[in-house]
């Protein structure tokens, strides 16, 4: 019964989302509202919110806080920690206030949480009381859901129209974390609160310079009021040092010093499913990333082809479902522009046909298949054939899915880890027939 209902009120009509708010209500009255009792981090943006968010646990943890996250990637309560294996950045009210409750119960000081946009347009975060928001970035990403472009950056503003009007906790002041950078900076700016922080490269309360681009990382020096220092992370690009400063600019605003943010920083590895580097005695790169919006694929492409001396191979899909149909053709022109061998296979094709959405993608490349360009919808298969054909000097970028463990095909969901088929692969002799 619920399933047909769901086919037939679409995502945000007015019933749909009174009833996502019902269940918020609900869930937050049934454990009592526990976010009152703790201090709430939001992190909301197109891309690096998992990274960012993780970054700020681990420089709260450094400074002796005990923390709790959700992400789309992990979660963790005090010294517990797990994956998400639910393909969901901000799960029901229901599992998330169990675990604000969880979270309280262990005596954690702080929750740092990732938050969609779809959660904020579905009030599923109703009843958490956020102290901090942060914006990592905007780009494009689910319009086909919101509408556009102009009711995504709507969704993402909820998340700051709403801080300054929500419960306030003794002496916790309302914070806003903003990338004075990104175009949209002063719609976000807009919106009041206690206090208001900002990062960038060009400017802001925290900002780099000085930054030096390297193999599998990058260093700069960190600017805050009083105080610079230098930095060296384990994580490589542009954005990771964007995530960096969020994260850093975060801890000034909970009066974290500079060493605490630098040791923290300089001790965080890349995280599962982004930037990961797969080892398994092969001579060539292999690297697996959750890159799924033409945005973060281009960037990430961008940055391996600066990196590889040989080809760079492209392995990625696109969700199906319905999901974005507009991004897939800019998500092809970018593969083009920055990959010497593209081959296009299944992401999570859900109930939609997979050689539509591949051919979808392929309508912004100019190759013919069989020119450095292939299309194998079987993921295994596709995986299989890059690595078959790299050799040293080579890099075989996979992207899509990163650290997560299933894939959801038409007939529901199977088990699936881009990292262990590469290990499983590699482990084996390989060959394949051009």
């Amino acid at each position: 019964m619920i399933r047909y209902l769901r086919k037939i009120i679409p995502d945000r009509h007015p019933v749909r989302l009174f009833y996502h708010k019902l269940m918020a209500m609900i869930a937050a009255l049934m454990y009592g509202f526990p976010s009152r009792q703790i201090q709430v981090i939001g992190v909301t943006g197109t891309k690096g919110k998992t990274t960012t968010t993780n970054l700020i646990g681990s420089i709260l943890t450094e400074a002796g806080f005990r923390v709790g996250i959700t992400s789309t990637t992990n979660f963790q309560v005090a010294d517990r920690r797990w994956v998400n294996e639910s393909k969901m950045t901000t799960l029901s009210p229901f599992f998330l206030q169990k675990l604000l409750r969880e979270m309280v119960s262990s005596r954690c000081q702080f929750a740092v949480l990732e938050v969609s946009s779809h959660s904020l347009v579905q009030n599923r975060v109703w009843g958490v009381n956020f102290d901090t928001a942060v914006l990592t970035n905007i780009g494009e990403d689910h319009l086909d859901y919101h509408g556009g472009f102009k009711e995504y950056l709507r969704a993402k503003g909820l998340l700051f129209s709403r801080l300054n009007r929500s419960v306030r906790k003794p002496k916790i002041p309302k914070v806003a974390v903003l990338n004075h950078d990104d175009n949209n900076f002063a719609y976000f700016d807009q919106f009041n609160s206690d206090r208001k922080y900002s990062f960038g490269l060009k400017s802001g309360n925290c900002y780099a310079n000085e930054i030096k681009y390297e193999q599998t990382g990058a260093a700069f020096t960190l600017h805050m009021p009083n105080s610079q220092i230098e930095i060296k992370l384990k994580m490589p690009g542009e954005f990771s040092i964007y995530n960096a400063l969020a994260a850093a600019t975060v801890a000034l605003s909970n009066g974290i010093s500079a060493q605490v943010i630098k040791s923290a920083l300089e001790k965080a590895s890349t995280i599962a499913g982004r930037f990961e580097q797969i080892e398994a005695g092969q001579d060539f790169a292999v690297i697996v990333d959750y890159a799924h919006t033409a945005q973060s694929l281009g960037g990430l492409l961008e940055l391996y082809k600066n990196k590889t001396p040989g080809k760079l191979y492209a392995v990625f899909g696109a969700t199906g479902g319905g999901r974005d149909k507009a991004k897939r053709a800019k998500m092809g022109e970018l593969a083009e522009q920055f990959a010497d061998i593209v081959i296009l296979t299944d992401d999570d094709p859900y109930d939609e046909n997979r050689y539509g959405i591949i051919g979808n993608i392929a309508s912004g490349m100019k190759r013919r298949e069989g020119q450095s360009f292939w299309k194998i919808p079987t993921r295994y298969e596709a995986i299989r054939f890059a690595l078959a054909q790299a050799v040293k000097g080579d890099t075989v970028v996979i992207a899509g899915k990163g650290a997560e463990t299933v894939q959801v095909m038409a007939y529901g969901k199977i088990e699936w880890d881009d990292r262990r088929i590469v290990r499983e692969i590699l482990a084996k002799p390989l060959s394949v027939e051009l």
